[in-house]
This record gives structure tokens, C-alpha cells and sequence, in this order.
């Protein structure tokens, strides 16, 4: 928050202790002996750590001043357009997003601004509560409740489609975990069906006399029979599902039964 400026303007002295020593303070007004000074902000900028104050002073016979005796109605309606041009240009913004990363460019500097934006809002609201005979003043708060508004619907909006597309990614993230949980266990089916038949192989193709080299052929073929029974036997018990665990019932159930 910038330091507070002491402007060339007559204050009473009720308004004067209401100030702060060294800032203005949050979007306010101060109305004190038929003086109204409305304390705004600048759109914020970056991460909206900082804020620039815009000081008004409308006097008793409702001239409106801006940071010392300056005109302050068109420095008013200046501000407005700001906001209006912020809202714009992240409007824009968003429209041409089209990854996370870009939403979330947009949605860091759109929350303060929404902020700063609802605040100017409220600020011209206890302002027009105060001073209720300044068209001027009616004017630039309904706008300022359009540019709030504008400006919470686009917020929302921006979160909205990040949601969206975190969630698509998540989906997409899921199903291809899906497809190689289900493409593994294809292979572990495969491995569980031929091991049997390559260790048979093996131990048969060992240079080893065990008296099985003289027995009749059709030995040979009851063991790769067994080999084969074996496999889908392994095969059944690699595809059994995993039990579900079994989940107990909340404590209120259990007690109106």
C-alpha cells in the first residue's frame, strides 16, 4: 500500500483523525460535517500485493475533488473505465486459453481484481448511502455493480473451465492407467500360460539320462498334456480377482437395527 499523501484540500477535523498515519486503507468513505472523501483503488496489477489509492473529496456544495483540487468527476468515471478495460482485456484472455497453464495465468491476477472490483462497489454504495441527492454519484455505482458483477461471472466462468479440463485430464490420466493395468495382466496371462510348457521343455531338453528316452512316444505327449493342464490352471489363478475388502457399517446403522 502506498505511503498516504497529505493533498491541498481543507479537511474538518473529525474527517482528519479518521485518516490513517501512513496509508489511506482499504476502499472506504469517510463522511464527516457534510464532507464525503471516497477512498478507491487503481486495478491491481501482477499479484494484486499492492494497491495504488484514488482519493475523492466531494465538498458541501457537491464539487467533487481528486487528489487535491482537481475536477474529480471525470477522474472518476476515468477509473471505471480501468476496471472496464481489465475486464476486457482477461476476457479476451480466456477466450484464447487453451491449456491449463493459460487459465491459470488468467486466474491469478482475476482474483484480486475481482476483489478490488466488489470493494469499489461497496465503497460507492456507502457513498451513494451517504450522499443520496448526487446523480453523478448513482451513476458510477451502477456501473461499478456491472463492472463487479461482469467481473465475478468471468472469475467463475475461468474456474470453471480449469476444473474442466483438470478433470479430462484426470479422466484421460485414468483410462490410460486402465489400458496398461490391462495390457500387464494380458502378459502375466500369457506368462502364467507357457512357463509350465518352458520349464517342461527344459527340464526334458537337459542331456541327462532318467530311463524316460526309452519309454513309448506316447509318454512324451501325456507330459505335455499335464504341461498344458498345468498352464490354465496357473492361467485361472492369475485372472481370480482380488477380494473386495469388507466395509463396515457406520455406528447409526448398526443401532437403529
Amino acid at each position: 500500500m502506498a505511503r498516504r499523501i497529505d493533498y491541498d484540500w481543507e479537511l474538518p477535523a473529525a474527517m482528519q483523525q479518521r485518516l490513517g498515519g501512513s496509508t489511506y486503507g482499504a476502499q472506504r468513505i469517510i463522511h464527516e460535517q457534510e464532507h464525503l472523501m471516497v477512498i478507491l483503488h487503481e486495478p491491481p496489477s501482477g499479484s494484486g500485493a499492492e494497491r495504488k489509492p484514488v482519493v475523492f473529496l466531494r465538498k458541501p456544495d457537491g464539487a467533487w475533488l481528486h487528489k487535491g483540487n482537481n475536477p474529480g468527476e471525470r477522474a472518476l468515471a476515468k477509473l471505471l473505465e480501468s476496471y472496464r478495460a481489465a475486464f476486457s482485456t482477461f476476457e479476451i484472455r480466456h477466450q484464447a486459453a487453451e491449456t491449463s497453464e493459460d487459465l491459470f495465468q488468467v486466474l491469478g491476477p482475476l482474483i484480486p481484481l475481482t476483489r478490488a472490483a466488489r470493494n469499489m462497489q461497496d465503497a460507492l454504495q456507502a457513498a451513494r448511502d451517504a450522499v443520496k441527492g448526487d446523480l453523478m454519484l448513482i451513476d458510477q455505482r451502477d456501473l461499478a455493480v456491472e463492472i463487479a458483477r461482469g467481473f465475478e461471472l468471468l472469475l467463475a466462468d475461468t474456474r470453471m473451465s480449469l476444473d474442466y479440463r483438470l478433470a479430462r485430464a484426470a479422466e484421460a490420466q485414468a483410462g490410460s492407467a486402465l489400458d496398461m493395468s490391462r495390457a500387464q495382466h494380458k502378459l502375466n496371462t500369457i506368462a502364467a500360460l507357457t512357463f509350465p510348457l518352458m520349464a517342461v521343455g527344459a527340464a526334458f531338453g537337459m542331456n541327462l539320462h532318467s530311463g524316460v528316452e526309452n519309454l513309448p512316444s506316447w509318454v512324451y505327449w501325456l507330459i505335455f498334456a499335464a504341461g498344458i493342464c498345468l498352464g490354465v490352471m496357473l492361467r485361472g489363478w492369475v485372472k481370480t480377482p482380488a477380494a473386495l475388502p469388507v466395509v463396515a457399517k457406520p455406528a447409526s446403522t448398526l443401532k437403529k437395527k
